[in-house]
């Protein structure tokens, strides 16, 4: 199917089928909300688009997804960030699990009977993964895992987590991945709370956590190659999908009456509009069938700017909004932005990747 015609298609499908939330904000909603859209664009198989059939899909290129979740994301059906973690965790998945493993377990998550969760950050260990310290070890047909892990989004909510812990010695090469069930005995987990009120995060402890050896994800020593593999993906159709949700929260600043400040509305959109070009380019390095590297950095940069003073020029332009309403979204908003140039790599770390690995600019 065509993107226009795929585009047309389920728009029309959604304007016929109300999968609006309901008015509860809460993380509980929210994630109770997001199954409900999964479950419902599964069953139509608008969420089997840009899947292999491998794993229950129709095939076709991945820009039909970012289409999907810009329409999700575009008309508040689900919070972005929630929705978006499909688009880390299954090319995980399919790139990395034994073939039944992948063909059993993702339509579970594309189908919106569970949430996954993706283990990496550890207290010591945030941006710099390769001195992490989770560890696993053979144990028969095992591995077992002790450690802990923290900023794990969804955990609480979590059936499966995508884990990386230590197999080696020191270094990317002793990192392996596991797909681990959250149910298992020996795990803990202990949601966090942000200051913008929302347990999205929380904290995880293995402790003597025995993982099936066919839960390994590729080899021994995989598990920075995956890593490198996923972490670009967090920035392709998840950033498309995010840069929608902004601009519809541009619109809803203009239609709530903000001070008609041209200059600072101006930037906001110019903003908006370099980080969707750059967001552009890279799907279509998607669509070509390439794969993606440091160049994604630079979209990191773009969306954290351009979310921050999107955000920040409506604690101006609606005075009162953020610091009056306590309870009002624009607040809530606005205080998870302030975490924009942090998750997901802060800002300085994509900055020192675009020095070193896109200008050659040496570790100085």
């Amino acid at each position: 199917m065509r993107v226009e015609e795929f585009r047309r298609a389920l728009g029309a499908w959604l304007d016929r089928h109300d999968l609006s939330p309901d008015t509860d904000h809460a993380l509980d909603a929210q994630v109770a909300q997001l199954a409900r859209v999964r479950r419902e664009l599964w069953a139509a198989d608008w969420m089997r688009h840009g899947w292999p059939d491998a794993v229950g899909g129709l095939g076709g290129p991945s820009v039909l997804r970012a289409v999907l979740g810009e329409q999700v994301a575009s008309r508040d059906l689900a919070e972005p960030g929630l929705w978006s973690m499909v688009e880390v965790l299954v090319p995980t998945l399919i790139d990395y699990a034994p073939p039944a493993l992948a063909a059993e377990m993702v339509p579970r998550l594309l189908g919106g009977e569970e949430q996954w969760c993706q283990g990496f950050s550890e207290p010591d260990s945030g941006s710099d993964l390769a001195s992490l310290s989770t560890r696993a070890v053979p144990r028969g047909d095992d591995w077992v895992v002790t450690g802990q892990k923290v900023w794990t989004s969804l955990a609480q909510y979590a059936a499966r987590c995508v884990l990386l812990a230590r197999t080696g010695g020191p270094g990317h090469g002793g990192i392996s991945a596991f797909f681990v069930d959250m149910d298992s005995p020996g795990i803990t987990v202990r949601p966090l709370r942000t200051m913008h009120g929302v347990d999205e995060f929380a904290e995880v402890f293995f402790d003597d956590v025995r993982v099936p050896a066919g839960r390994l994800l590729g080899s021994p020593g995989d598990g920075w190659r995956l890593a490198m593999d996923l972490l670009p993906h967090e920035r392709s159709t998840c950033f498309w999908h995010r840069v929608a949700h902004l601009y519809s929260r541009l619109d809803r600043l203009l239609a709530d009456g903000c001070e008609p400040d041209a200059d600072a509305l101006g930037a906001v959109w110019l903003d908006l509009h370099s980080v969707r070009c750059r967001s552009a380019a890279t799907q279509r390095a998607l669509a070509d069938g390439g794969r993606l590297g440091p160049e994604t950095s630079v979209d990191k940069i773009l969306l954290a700017g351009a979310e921050q003073r999107l955000f920040d020029t409506a604690r101006d332009l609606l005075p009162g909004s953020v610091e009056l309403a306590p309870d009002g979204t624009w607040r809530t908003e606005y205080l998870y932005s302030r975490a924009a140039t942090i998750y997901g790599g802060t800002a300085e770390i994509q900055r020192n990747i675009v020095a070193r690995r896109l200008l050659d600019l040496g570790k100085e």
